[in-house]
């Protein structure tokens, strides 16, 4: 079996941050990774910089129509943007 795409960056929490399932709304610096899953689609995380803990971003999974790359970053700009940011889709 192939290892699956997966693509990570540090980002900036916008006001009112990142929706999470788990805990809620995150806030500050975080690190956001997508990964390419079974299925067509791709799962968002996000973790406090430099934590353990990855929580799923509300609205993951997502389907990737064929272009994983460009919801990830779609998946950056949203958290950058705040406002309780959940997966983009």
């Amino acid at each position: 079996m192939t290892q699956p795409h997966r693509w990570q960056d540090e980002v900036l929490a916008g006001p009112g941050g990142a929706m999470t399932d788990e805990v809620g709304v995150i806030t500050g610096p975080l690190t956001l990774r997508t990964t390419e899953v079974a299925g067509g689609l791709v799962r968002f995380e996000v973790q406090y910089e430099d934590a353990d803990e990855w929580y799923a971003l509300t609205g993951s999974p997502r389907a990737h129509r064929g272009n994983p790359a460009a919801l990830h970053a779609a998946a950056q700009a949203a958290v950058r943007a705040g406002g309780g940011a959940v997966a983009p889709g």
